[in-house]
């Protein structure tokens, strides 16, 4: 399904970073490692290179990271690309100043097990930083997100905390807001964002 999506000659999610990435990128320590999941054609990846960070993009889509090294490779940055499904990547331990995962919506099982690797994987100080879609989204008018028919691949804030026990959340809200990014993530959204820091 990813590499049909990616397989366009334009960016369907857009060049741009993902807002809530944008405006919180600085709370990870700067110049560190840092893992985007489920990074698809490298947007968030390239921007971080280019604030200085040292990124992987792993995506399952070789694809979707073929536009992302091309974009780098446009934007004059280097970022590193790991083809790979979640649920056979090793995050590592203590390896990351930073972890970013934006709309990486997987099934419940995985996503437990990913986020506890997650928090394991973050060097102390490091920082987690998500953006997912929450079912109260399909009630909205905008482009994005899961399925309404697999309503068990959105997110919460009260799930999050529990799969994020060992992270001290910055923040840790459901909002609705607007997203325009590509033709895939468009209009009113309903999304969760958290930013979370793993205590030295």
């Amino acid at each position: 399904m990813w590499d049909q999506r990616y397989n366009e000659q334009d960016f369907v999610y857009g060049v741009e970073p993902n807002d809530f990435l944008k405006s919180e990128y600085s709370r990870i320590p700067k110049g560190g490692k840092v893992l985007c999941l489920a990074e698809g054609e490298g947007r968030n990846a390239v921007f971080l290179a280019k604030q200085g960070y040292k990124v992987t993009a792993v995506d399952q889509s070789p694809v979707g990271l073929k536009k992302a090294q091309a974009l780098a490779a446009e934007c004059g940055v280097d970022i590193a690309t790991v083809v790979a499904d979640l649920s056979d990547y090793d995050l590592g331990h203590n390896m990351w100043d930073g972890i970013v995962s934006i709309s990486a919506h997987v099934p419940p099982l995985l996503r437990k097990t990913l986020h506890l690797q997650a928090v394991n994987a973050l060097n102390n100080n490091g920082v987690f930083i998500l953006e997912a879609y929450t079912e109260r989204h399909i009630h909205m008018t905008g482009i994005g997100g899961p399925p309404a028919s697999n309503k068990e691949l959105f997110m919460s804030l009260e799930e999050l905390e529990t799969e994020l026990k060992g992270l001290e959340f910055i923040i840790g809200i459901e909002v609705e807001r607007h997203i325009s990014e590509g033709k895939y993530h468009q209009g009113d959204s309903a999304v969760v964002q958290i930013v979370g820091c793993k205590a030295a």
